[in-house]
């Protein structure tokens, strides 16, 4: 089962709209001096449509695809396998906030063996998620009263990471961290944004849920 993004969509809409306002935008500026703010308004909207427009269109067509051994995540860097076997639990991630519980844009992954995940992440890709997951980072660290607790793992994050005798360096080191980190205060090794699902979050957790549990009815029967 393939799944295509919503985000994915109006892509060209987007940039051929933003060529248009960027292009009226400049034909101001050049030939209407009077209308300097009308044309600065057409190009800054025109330049925010079309960095938009591009940034859907270099975005993979296919975010996910599911089958009976588990779920290969695609994304620009590229691409990272997780077996159904691997997975403990899925579901979405949540924080308390001024004494409320508040639902994070994202399907949540915690796996049995995280080796399995550092073992076949490329490199690339685990440098675009530490980057993307910034805003997990602080949500995770604001559930700690102590503020030394974000200092500490920064820290931490450039020294190599020992996991199951296993030894990793660099970038993997670094992706290994933050997971561990987002994991203790969040409860989930991997995330998931929504924008990369095709339809609404809830649904998409049943969906895996119905993968997994087939995988374990068959797992069983096997044995």
């Amino acid at each position: 089962m393939n799944i295509h993004p919503l985000s994915k969509r109006n892509g060209i809409t987007l940039t051929i709209f933003g060529t248009i306002a960027l292009t009226l935008g400049i034909s101001l500026f050049l030939w209407n001096i009077g209308n300097f703010a009308i044309g600065l308004l057409f190009f800054s909207i025109g330049a925010i449509l079309t960095l938009l427009g591009v940034a859907k269109q270099l975005e993979p067509n296919i975010t996910l695809t599911l089958n009976n051994q588990g779920l290969n995540y695609f994304h620009r860097r590229g691409q990272v396998k997780i077996n159904w076997g691997n997975i403990q639990r899925i579901d979405i991630p949540k924080v308390i906030h001024n004494g409320q519980w508040i639902s994070l844009p994202y399907i949540g992954i915690k796996v049995k063996y995280f080796n399995e995940i550092l073992d076949i992440i490329p490199p690339r890709l685990a440098t675009g998620l530490l980057t993307e997951q910034r805003p997990l980072l602080m949500t995770a660290s604001a559930q700690d009263d102590d503020i030394a607790t974000l200092e500490t793992y920064l820290g931490a994050e450039f020294t190599p990471l020992m996991v199951n005798d296993e030894r990793y360096r660099g970038v993997l080191a670094m992706f290994g961290h933050r997971s561990l980190m987002l994991n203790k205060y969040l409860g989930y090794h991997l995330f998931i944004p929504f924008d990369s699902l095709d339809r609404d979050g809830v649904d998409f957790v049943r969906l895996l849920k119905k993968y997994k549990n087939d995988f374990d009815i068959v797992r069983a029967e096997a044995l």
